[in-house]
C-alpha cells in the first residue's frame, strides 16, 4: 500500500463537521470509482503534535502509484462531479502539507543479495 498523507487546518469560520462531510463526499466518490482503496480522517488531540502540521490529518490508501496517478488524473480533469467534491474540501482548508509513504518492507523486497 502507498499512503498519501494530508495535514491541514480549517480556514477561519469553517465548521469542523462541514469539513468532515465534504471529505466524506469527495473521498467516498473516489473510493466508489475504484480510484482509492480507503481513507481515514483524524484530528489532533489535546494539542499534541508538531506545530508545522495541521490540526487535521487525512490518510488516503492506494494499491500502488498507478492507482494514485489515476486518481490524480481524474481530479486534474476538473470535471463534475469530482470537481465539485474537490472544491468542497479544498476551499475549506489552509496550511496544507502533503507526504507520500509506503508500507515497508516492500512486498517485492528480497534479502541476502543487497549490495550497499
Amino acid at each position: 500500500m502507498d499512503l498519501y498523507h494530508v495535514w491541514c487546518d480549517l480556514r477561519p469560520g469553517i465548521r469542523d463537521l462541514t469539513f468532515t462531510e465534504g471529505v466524506a463526499r469527495y473521498l467516498g466518490h473516489l473510493k466508489d470509482q475504484g480510484l482509492i482503496e480507503n481513507w481515514r480522517l483524524t484530528r489532533r488531540k489535546l494539542g499534541l503534535g508538531p506545530a508545522t502540521l495541521g490540526e487535521f490529518h487525512l490518510t488516503i490508501e492506494v494499491r500502488d502509484l498507478a492507482q494514485l496517478d489515476a486518481a490524480f488524473q481524474r481530479v486534474a480533469g476538473r470535471k463534475e462531479p469530482v470537481e465539485g467534491f474537490h472544491f468542497g474540501v479544498n476551499s475549506l482548508v489552509q496550511n496544507t502539507v502533503f507526504a507520500l509513504y509506503r508500507d515497508f518492507p516492500d512486498p517485492v523486497r528480497s534479502q541476502g543479495e543487497e549490495r550497499f
